[in-house]
């Protein structure tokens, strides 16, 4: 029988190769003083995930209404660029990468093509979940893995995905094309993007809500032993404000009104080389503006500056235009964490968030009411 669960997803939307573990909250101060002295990698410890206000549910909301359809068409271009290729299973990387899995599955089979689905651990710095990469390619051996996320960055996690699959193939004698598929591709480093413009994916404005109600995946190893997959925590005390099916219904009844007219995904050399170029200059313009050695704290784009404010110490947000409905949910936000929000107009992304520096003189950090 296979191992895995489903969340709190329809069971043959997706397969979680993850184990659910108990591991206790490390409030937010905390857990950024642990992670930039070392003491912690990130995957050790997760901050507590609480229900998102009303103020901001609705933000989350109109987000849906306004970029669902775009979302939808995105979904139905990579689903008609996938039908063309080989047979092909699904392995999304969890937990931004699950929701537009499911929504890949689900267009696929509208297609008439059927493509198990799998949503797996990989963690900048740890790699890719090996145990998990072998229980997939064990159970369809012939099938081409197509890795699912959200959206990039700045690169880290594909980066991550190619070196991991590089030393897993060498360590067992096996080939496994580093093949990403994303919505957006801002860093320019996926195989497939349906592609490169910084947009609100609805699903980056919440965290387990919308993504199985599960944690960020974790990796401690006093709590999982050496056969194990990579951990994550059931997040059971949201499961009255979760979203996770009415999310993937509501995009998945937009695909089935795009798919027909949706061409397949194109996404070639001169795409990513555009969107390489800018974010390269990108995080160097703000590496010297603001004086960042560590550019892990520099989190560029909607989604990812969206995720280290819900999740880490923000010390400003920056955003090309503050009145924009796509950013209103970050400024919200910010307004929430006591970070500043900082107008650039020239941004080339609709939004920065900048990591707080411990140590460097801000205002005190305040938790989310």
């Amino acid at each position: 029988m296979q191992r895995g669960f489903s969340g709190s997803y329809d069971p043959d939307d997706v397969r979680f190769l993850l184990e659910p573990i108990e591991l206790p909250p490390t409030d937010v101060e905390t857990k950024e003083r642990l992670i930039q002295s070392g003491a912690v990698h990130y995957s050790e410890v997760l901050a507590p995930e609480e229900a998102p206000d009303a103020t901001y549910l609705g933000l989350f909301e109109d987000s849906v209404a306004r970029n669902g359809g775009r979302v939808a068409r995105d979904v139905a271009a990579l689903a008609k660029a996938l039908a063309e290729g080989p047979p092909t299973a699904l392995v999304s990387l969890a937990r931004a990468g699950t929701p537009v899995g499911v929504l890949l599955r689900r267009a696929l089979r509208r297609l008439g093509v059927e493509a198990p689905h799998y949503a797996v651990s990989i963690i900048r710095d740890r790699g890719i979940d090996a145990r998990a990469l072998d229980a997939v390619r064990a159970w369809h051996p012939d099938r081409r893995l197509a890795f699912v996320d959200g959206w990039t960055g700045k690169g880290a996690i594909a980066r991550e995905l190619r070196s991991a699959l590089a030393d897993y193939d060498a360590a067992r004698g096996t080939r496994t094309p580093p093949f990403l598929v994303v919505l957006s591709d801002l860093a320019g480093v996926a195989e497939l993007a349906a592609g490169g413009d910084d947009y609100l994916i609805p699903s980056a404005i919440l965290n387990g809500t919308v993504s199985g109600l599960l944690s960020r995946t974790v990796l401690d190893t006093t709590r999982l032993g050496p056969d194990d997959f990579h951990g994550c925590v059931e997040l059971r005390h949201l499961a009255p404000h979760d979203r996770t099916r009415a999310y993937v219904d509501t995009i998945d009844g937009l695909v089935g009104a795009a798919i027909d007219d949706a061409a397949p995904a194109r996404w070639g050399d001169a795409d990513r080389a555009a969107c390489a170029e800018r974010t390269r200059r990108l995080m160097a313009d703000l590496a010297a503006r603001h004086g960042v050695t560590d550019l892990h704290r520099i989190k560029p784009g909607i989604g990812e500056a969206t995720r280290a404010v819900l999740r880490r110490m923000p010390d400003r947000v920056l955003v090309a235009d503050p009145a924009a409905t796509e950013s209103a949910h970050l400024v919200h936000l910010a307004a929430q964490r006591g970070a500043r929000v900082e107008v650039w107009p020239a941004l080339p992304y609709a939004a920065v968030t900048l990591i707080r520096k411990l140590g460097a003189a801000h205002a005190p950090w305040r938790a989310p009411e």
